[in-house]
């Protein structure tokens, strides 16, 4: 008979990669963002020529904490307390602007994609690897 901490190490594992899944290719897909960034400011001078001129200064936040909880899910790889905190702050955090920038109601479809849904994409995650970090200290 299987004993229930040995099914509760199961669940935590499949968890926990789960989370190391969608964090990498959350990670890869934002080193791929930055890196046409890059490139395209190499050769044109501009990270992004087709940018709006003249925007409010609070839409650069979101993407600012964004990239910060990435970078949470990349620590989460090896503390996992410490990345999933880190990568669920910075999300918590960048809520209240993309809710008071961009309300739900406004564009609804649309906006489950872009912003809310690279949100969510990136939460996740976040919230996995504390999940996991949490079970694996009981």
């Amino acid at each position: 008979m299987s004993n229930i901490h040995d099914i509760d190490d199961r669940i935590t594992k499949r968890m926990r990669w789960i989370a190391r899944v969608w964090g990498a290719l959350v990670i890869v897909f934002t080193l791929l963002i930055l890196i046409g960034c890059a490139w395209n400011w190499i050769t044109t001078g501009k990270a992004d020529p087709h940018a709006a001129e003249g925007y409010p200064p609070i839409e650069n936040l979101p993407p600012l904490f964004g990239l910060l909880s990435v970078l949470g899910l990349g620590l989460a790889w090896r503390w996992e307390g410490l990345g999933g905190a880190i990568s669920v702050f910075f999300n918590l955090a960048a809520l209240p602007v993309l809710l008071i920038h961009w309300p739900i109601a406004r564009d609804f479809p649309r906006y489950l994609v872009a912003p809310y849904g690279v949100w969510m994409a990136i939460a996740i995650p976040g919230m996995l690897f504390l999940a996991c970090w949490r079970r694996s200290k009981r």
